[in-house]
């Protein structure tokens, strides 16, 4: 079983106060789904960014399985690695999807639990698909050590094939805050020009993008897999739903990260 290692820091811990919080998160939007294949969510604390993943979150279709691309914010672990135990939650158990999990078997995303463990950036996720979809779906989490450009395609087309292979209704979230501790003006400037080339499916110029304005978008490896494995399934158009900061919440402007909501249908 894998236990919630930031409930009570990035969430509430408490099942009726955790219902209460994602409630204020939803606050005001129209739950519409929508054709989506892949979707980018953050993965802050909910006071910051709960209301810009909700967002994306009422979008979202129902499905068997939510493939979930974190980075590895840690260290430990695999550098690319599945989780194949049950993940509590103060609203519940979910389990992984260990049909799709058998088929990383001999490839580069190694069965490891230890990447996992400490990690934020996949468990933030999963009270926001309880309380859209109840109990009725399973997880295949995939935490990366290693966000290059190469490997996050080769991951997402990968989990692309074994979606298509499995006849399996499936929708993949990368996790990813965007640029850190620069001022908001500065942040939605990198930020914009790293999104404009997520919204044109061009992996490789998201790339160039980050290492010419030395982007501090922690999850690009997920977005790239996400990006990927969605153009695959069939995904055609990206729209971008909400782009907010801390500041938004905290009032200082002067040190932000920001915070994308993007879908992909």
């Amino acid at each position: 079983m894998r236990q919630p290692a930031v409930a009570g820091q990035f969430y509430p811990l408490r099942c009726e106060n955790l219902e209460k919080e994602l409630k204020r998160c939803f606050e005001g939007l129209e739950i519409r789904e929508r054709e989506v294949r892949g979707a980018v969510c953050p993965h802050a604390g909910y006071i910051y960014s709960g209301k810009v993943a909700a967002q994306a979150y009422a979008t979202l279709p129902e499905a068997d399985t939510y493939v979930l691309f974190g980075p590895n914010h840690t260290g430990y672990g695999s550098p690319v690695s599945v989780s194949r135990e049950t993940w509590k939650t103060p609203l519940g158990n979910i389990d992984v999807d260990l049909e799709l999990a058998d088929g990383f078997l001999g490839s580069i995303v190694d069965a490891d639990e230890l990447g996992h463990k400490y990690e934020h950036s996949i468990e933030v996720q999963l009270p926001f698909l309880q309380y859209r979809f109840g109990q009725g779906f399973k997880i295949l989490p995939i935490c990366m050590g290693m966000q290059d450009e190469e490997t996050a395609v080769d991951v997402g087309n990968l989990v692309a094939n074994l979606i298509s292979e499995s006849g399996k209704r499936a929708v993949i979230i990368a996790s990813s805050d965007f640029t850190h501790y620069e001022t908001a003006e500065h942040a939605q400037e990198i930020d914009s020009e790293v999104i404009d080339a997520i919204l044109n499916f061009n992996i490789s110029d998201m790339y160039g993008r980050l290492y010419q304005r030395n982007a501090s978008v922690c999850g690009y490896g997920p977005i790239a897999a996400m990006l990927s494995a969605s153009q695959k399934l069939g995904g055609s158009r990206a729209t971008l739903l909400k782009y907010a900061n801390s500041g938004d919440v905290s009032g200082d402007v002067s040190a932000v990260v920001g915070y994308a909501a993007i879908i992909v249908e």
